[in-house]
């Protein structure tokens, strides 16, 4: 049987896409197992934390990465430059494995040697690309910055030019890396980040992959919005729309679009009363007296019950990202029924068909997204998941992907 280990920094993050696709594994035999840094769940005999050392240099990484990027334009999302990090090529678990699946590990969990000490073990090393990172110097969007594809320097997060090019030593730190193993393997949720990483210098001799994050269609599915209501003590009558991310006010989740988008939707005399619902982190009294509308923080949905009744309780979800990959968000509201309307960028127009489960809206254009919104409660249409994205599908692609690199 092959035995497969997915390394994550915390299980909860990238919307748990490690986590459900390790399950996915297990449902059907394969021996798979976890290792985390940051243990966000209760842990079992598969799902195993990388001890103290490592969450004691990942906090001496953090005020390190905080000096390089203290003056970057946040305008332009995150940077991450990896410093410290723990050797885990010996753990057990390691070296018990015929295959790396390496997902979210930045955060001072691994390094540029630690990625070295993993490929030297001669195993497949599956990197799953949850965002751009791994393509680029060291932001993880480039929004509409190509010089990933040649070289990255002089990056635009960095306004002022100091004594390092942070960015240009990362990206050769990554080319040289790269380059000096042929067991590196490359997977991308979505087709846009695929096509990115076949542009990419870094990647774009690399074997990649393109398999999309796997939904537990069991859990989320529809359970009546009635049902969900009642739960969630909303009223019946009223219009819900929902908002989430991780941070509120993140550069790539669209908050000031969609903020301008109610503005104008409360100007329209037939809108009922609505309801804006928010969930994730960063709420905050400001956030609240901007809405023009009455407004209901959920706070981080922590278990996915809670998180299936939240997207069935609502009447439509809005993604306004700047910048996104294949968001999890929109997969699950699909799954449960609930149309979506988001910007027409990343991979958000693989879930979404325009006006037939959720409207895509030009990209940051707050006056689209308000249409978007107007459409889906006026035509009343449901969000489907698209069959591409079953689980049994995606299953198939990971099994064969596994006897791809193992041969």
């Amino acid at each position: 049987m092959v035995r497969i280990v997915h390394i994550q920094n915390s299980i909860l993050a990238t919307g748990r896409a490690p986590l459900r696709l390790h399950k996915a594994l297990t449902e059907v035999d394969i021996d798979s197992s976890m290792l985390t840094m940051n243990f966000d769940i209760n842990l079992t005999d598969r799902i195993i934390e990388a001890g103290r050392n490592p969450r004691i240099k990942a906090k001496l990484d953090f005020f390190l990465q905080s000096f390089i990027t203290r003056k970057i334009n946040r305008n332009f999302g995150s940077f991450s430059f990896p410093i410290l990090g723990t050797d885990i090529s010996d753990y057990e678990l390691i070296r018990n494995s015929d295959i790396i699946y390496l997902h979210w590990v930045q955060g001072g969990f691994l390094n540029f040697s630690d990625y070295r000490h993993l490929a030297r073990l001669g195993k497949p090393v599956i990197i799953f690309m949850h965002d751009m990172w791994s393509i680029t110097g060291g932001c993880h969007h480039s929004f509409l910055c190509e010089k990933y594809m040649t070289k990255c320097f002089e990056c635009p997060m960095f306004q002022k030019k100091g004594l390092i090019d942070w960015v240009a030593m990362e990206f050769n730190r990554k080319m040289k890396l790269y380059s000096g193993f042929n067991n590196f393997y490359f997977v991308s949720p979505s087709k846009w980040l695929f096509n990115c990483a076949k542009q990419s210098s870094l990647t774009k001799d690399k074997s990649i992959f393109h398999i999309p994050n796997i939904i537990d269609n069991n859990l989320f599915k529809p359970v009546g919005k009635k049902f969900a209501r009642q739960i969630l003590n909303l009223n019946e009558d009223e219009i819900v729309v929902a908002f989430g991310a991780i941070l509120i006010t993140s550069a790539y989740k669209g908050w000031t679009e969609l903020l301008n988008a109610l503005n104008i939707l409360s100007k329209d005399k037939y809108v009922r009363k609505i309801t804006v619902l928010i969930f994730g982190g960063g709420y905050n009294k400001e956030i609240e007296d901007a809405v023009p509308f009455k407004t209901r923080f959920m706070g981080f949905l922590k278990d996915e019950y809670s998180t299936v009744l939240v997207y069935n309780a609502i009447d439509v979800f809005v993604t306004p990202s700047l910048a996104d990959n294949l968001p999890t968000t929109v997969l699950e509201c699909q799954a449960c029924g609930t149309p979506v309307v988001g910007f027409e960028v990343g991979g958000i127009p693989e879930i979404i068909k325009h006006k037939e489960n959720g409207y895509l809206a030009k990209y940051k254009d707050a006056e689209d997204i308000a249409n978007g919104i107007r459409f889906c409660l006026s035509s009343k249409i449901r969000g489907r998941l698209l069959p591409e994205f079953e689980k049994s599908v995606l299953l198939k692609k990971h099994i064969d992907l596994m006897n791809s690199v193992l041969k």
